[in-house]
Parts: C-alpha cells; structure tokens; sequence
C-alpha cells in the first residue's frame, strides 16, 4: 500500500511538472520586429478582401495560433522594380504607431509579394458604412483623430506620402481602434511599370495636384481625408456626376475634381466646426490645407471630448458583426 501511494504522488508530481513543461515551451507571440517568419508557417483561412491589385486572406499561424492578413499582389516585374519595392516594404515594417496597420513581414515569390499584416476584425470603414450609411458627428471626431495621429506619424516620423487615402483604407477592430493601411502600396504600384490600371477607381480621393501630374506633397493626403470624412458624415460621394447615368468614364471625374470649386460640408445639416474642418482639408491650393499636426488641433476634433465616445461599442453595435472564422 505504501508502494503504491508513493507511485501515485510520483505520478502526479510527474503529471504536474509535464503541464508546466508545456506552459513553459508553449511559443511565445510573434511580434513585428520579429524577422523569422516565411509562408509555410501560415495557413489560409479565408478571403476577407480584394482591391489594389491584390487579395486579402486571413491567415493562422500554425505554432503560435495568431491571425493575420495576408495581402498579395501579382506583379511580373524586372529586378530594378524588385529594389524599389524592397525598399518601400522596408519602410513599411519599420512603422511602429499605435495608428498605423502593422507589417509583420514582406516576401517575393513566383512573380507576387505577400505582406503579412496585422488583422483588423472589424474589416474597413468602407464596409462599416455599408451598413450604417452615414457616421454621426461625435464619433466622426473621435475617428478622426485616431486618423490624424496615424497621417501625423507617416508624415512627419516617417516621411511618407500615403498617396491612396480612402475608406477601404481604414480599418476598424473590436476595441475601437482605427489604423490606417497600404501606406507605400500605391507607392509600389507608382514605381511599377505596366500598372497604370491599378489606380482605376482610386481617383476619386486624389488631390487636383496629383491628377494635373503637378508636384505634390504630405498635404496631398489632407486632401484625400477631407473627401473620406464627408462621404462618412453624408452617405455619398462628395462629388455628383453632371448626369443621372454616372460618370462617362474616370476622365470626366478627374476634370470636375481640377476644374470645379472643392466640396463643403452642408451648413444646415453639420456643425459649424465640422464645415470648417472639411473647409481646411479641402482647399484647391495645397498650401492653404492644414497639415496633420494642425489639424489635431482644429475645434472639432475636440469639441465632443466630455461625452467619452466608445468606438469599441459603436463598431461593435451599429455595423456588421465582427468578421468570424
């Protein structure tokens, strides 16, 4: 009997001393300055986007159980492109900001690049809005600013021109956050020969600068915003076609957003701050736009600080359900 009793706590202490084994070895989380990664550590989940000449796909890592998104673009190019695109990814993964999407990882294989980013599980405003329409003053605000601090750090931390600002851009997850994404991905698709079709679709966000081929710098992006945050506050696009059919084709857009006078916040439906903010945004003359570190001073960014906005609830509530495995 007493054999058999210290066999047993033998075995449990053997027993205990293995699941604390296991705790110990279990891996430990991959973190964005980690450099070890390759495509065989992940498996696909799922597509969860397409655009910019790519597609998205939610990704598991295989040891650690991490989700990620996978974004892969097909491009057939020569080996001066491959630098320059090297080198515009090496910027991205070297982004830390609390605001911006991070990117794990970039690889090139069989004529594509694949970037490993951060999963954000609320999907993009883009998608947010087709379920909501429009996004009220005070968590526009409260969106903006988050916005603002990500443009902030591109621009004046890291030197970067977004150069694509627009909803399908902004990406939303359960805590409320939003982060801004493909930073250096039109840059990508700039540098790249043969992929003049890529920016189809894209125009509409572009500064008049950018379309009459002028030069442009990091209040070209001021530009872009001040369009998002009005398509967000009123449902649509802030600029009409002249006929009820659409536009003739993607020229007719560009000369209304060069030759017409810039879109405004409709007095009687906003605030007199919001109208001011998408006044400063928009200017036809970029040096009379605000920069980003102004804007975060503006009145409206502040103006619904005392009412405590929860993003988190909000994304959660009002839009779709978070996006599930």
């Amino acid at each position: 009997m007493q054999f058999l009793f210290v066999l047993s706590i033998f075995n449990y202490e053997r027993s205990y001393l293995f699941c604390n084994h296991s705790l110990f070895f279990q891996p430990s989380l991959i973190q964005p300055t980690d450099s070890q990664l390759s495509l065989a550590d992940f498996d696909a989940v799922k597509v969860i986007g397409k655009g910019n000449g790519g597609i998205v796909r939610l990704v598991q890592h295989k040891w650690t159980g991490q989700f990620f998104a996978l974004k892969v673009i097909q491009m057939n190019i020569d080996e001066s492109a491959r630098r320059l695109i090297a080198q515009e990814l090496k910027i991205n993964q070297s982004a830390q900001c609390q605001n911006v999407v991070v990117c794990y990882q970039s690889f090139y294989e069989n004529g594509a690049i694949s970037i490993i980013l951060e999963y954000m599980d609320g999907g993009s405003l883009a998608d947010f809005l087709k379920h909501v329409k429009t996004i009220p003053e005070p968590c526009l605000a409260a969106i903006c600013k988050q916005v603002l601090k990500g443009m902030w750090y591109l621009h004046h931390e890291k030197h970067i021109i977004h150069r694509d600002l627009k909803p399908s851009n902004l990406l939303i997850n359960h805590r409320g956050e939003v982060k801004i994404t493909d930073f250096g991905v039109s840059a990508i698709m700039e540098s790249t020969s043969g992929q003049a079709n890529t920016f189809v679709g894209t125009y509409n966000y572009m500064s008049p600068e950018r379309i009459s081929g002028r030069q442009y710098g990091y209040r070209s992006d001021i530009w872009s915003l001040g369009l998002v945050l009005l398509e967000c506050a009123t449902g649509h696009f802030p600029y009409s076609p002249p006929q009820q059919e659409g536009w003739t084709n993607v020229y007719e857009l560009m000369e209304t957003i060069v030759d017409q006078p810039p879109p405004c916040a409709p007095s009687d439906q906003f605030s007199s701050e919001f109208c001011s903010f998408i006044s400063a945004c928009v200017q036809k003359d970029s040096k009379d736009r605000w920069s980003a570190n102004e804007l975060m001073a503006h009145p409206f960014i502040s103006m619904f600080d005392d009412l405590d906005i929860d993003l988190a609830s909000y994304f959660t509530d009002a839009g779709s359900p978070l996006a599930t495995l």
